[in-house]
């Protein structure tokens, strides 16, 4: 067993390796150990469905860090290795190889996994989910080869893979059991937006359905099968119904959950000396006032930098704006805030809607900036993020005037 001095952060994913590398920058220059369950070395994932799927960008831009980084900066990056208990009270990870590591701090940055879809069929060849980069891979293949992709879920997997395969050439059908793509993330106004984009790029698009069954043929997948009998021809299919996250291992040990590992606003955990960071982390946000888990980029991005802050004893909070970002056909969008499923009272648009050229904000019911969003709008985020950071009411005629400066308006908040 390794000696109690190490630090270990389990999850070789960009937060496990951003974690790394403010540590080191910070000053620890003690044993530093970055386990991963996959064989890749850590690496970014919003590309997997949008420029690496495309083929516009090459998979050495991938990776968080050069390969010899790890090396020049003594981290022991361990990879295709599965931590299968950790032990907070005796200060130790197990290991599958049945070695055991002892740490002074340990560092969960898990991550999540596609849920599986509970149909008959969904194990067929032709069936897939994204979240690796062989899954992206596999999928791109697919697009190479198939005429008709069956697409289940319209959040944002499901939409950045439609227009993936779109310009593969590929037919395309969406099935989606709410009444619009991304319902729930964006509410009724701005969801229409998404499904006019891909209507108009001549995708199939099927609401309020219920997938019954994936049909196959010789082990292969070739269709889908929908609760009220209708089959939609596929010669793939993909699935993006959500994830869920990797909470196996502090559930095990007994750390706080709820949906996801209940962490403070230092990304400390319910056990001394472990925290957690990432899509897995359940996080107190001072802003929001209440525990968020965000499942972006930006959030795997800058999130471990404060708990690896907070791993070395500094007083640091993660209160940054939640941030997204999605490219689809020629739609590019920013989206700075939270905005719980319909916890909003009214959306005011900057801009035109249809011509996909806009600003739209969430407000509550005392006119204060939940979120705001800019489609094919640029240098504009901050702002949006200022406005939201700001809580307090905003004029919703002056949001809606191009003319008024966003920086005004958050300065007057």
């Amino acid at each position: 067993m390794t000696s109690q001095n190490a630090y270990v952060i389990v999850g070789a994913s960009l937060a496990g390796a951003q974690a790394a590398q403010t540590l080191r920058a910070d000053g620890y220059d003690g044993p530093l150990i970055l386990i991963g369950e996959e064989d890749e070395r850590p690496y970014e994932r919003p590309p997997l469905s949008k420029e690496y799927l495309l083929g516009t960008k090459g998979r050495e831009k991938l990776y968080v860090h050069p390969e010899q980084w790890y090396a020049e900066h003594d981290v022991d990056l361990r990879l295709g290795v599965r931590a299968t208990a950790i032990d907070p009270a005796a200060h130790e990870v197990s290991l599958a190889s049945g070695e055991r590591l002892g740490f002074a701090r340990l560092l969960l940055a898990t991550g999540s996994s596609p849920r599986r879809l509970p149909v008959p069929g969904a194990g067929l060849d032709g069936v897939h989910y994204l979240r690796t980069i062989a899954d992206s891979d596999a999928i791109k293949a697919a697009f190479g080869g198939a005429a008709r992709v069956a697409v289940i879920g319209g959040g944002w997997i499901g939409l950045e893979t439609a227009a993936a395969a779109r310009a593969a050439g590929a037919e395309v059908t969406i099935l989606e059991m709410a009444q619009l793509p991304l319902l729930r993330v964006l509410g009724r106004e701005v969801a229409q937006v998404f499904a006019r984009l891909h209507a108009g790029h001549g995708v199939d698009l099927r609401f309020g359905v219920q997938v019954a069954e994936i049909t196959g043929s010789g082990g292969r997948a070739s269709g889908v099968r929908l609760a009220d009998g209708t089959r939609v021809g596929a010669d793939a299919v993909i699935v993006g119904v959500g994830i869920s996250p990797n909470t196996e291992l502090a559930e095990a040990a007994g750390l706080a959950t709820a949906n996801g590992i209940v962490t403070d606003a230092s990304l400390r955990t319910s056990a001394p000396d472990v925290f957690a960071a990432g899509d897995v982390a359940s996080a107190f946000h001072p802003l929001l006032g209440r525990h968020v888990r965000v499942e972006h980029w930006a959030n795997a991005r800058y999130q471990p930098r404060v708990a690896a802050k907070a791993m070395l004893g500094q007083d640091v909070a993660y209160d940054r704006v939640p941030y997204f970002y999605t490219d689809q056909y020629d739609l590019g969008m920013e989206y700075a805030g939270h905005v719980e499923p319909d916890g909003y009272a009214q959306v005011v648009f900057r801009g035109d809607p249809g011509g996909r050229e806009f600003l739209a904000f969430w407000l509550d019911g005392q006119d204060r900036v939940l979120a705001g969003m800019n489609v094919n709008v640029w240098d504009v985020n901050e702002a949006i993020a200022g406005l939201v950071r700001s809580g307090r009411p905003v004029a919703r005629d002056a949001l809606a005037d191009p003319s008024v400066p966003l920086e005004s308006l958050a300065g007057e908040a």
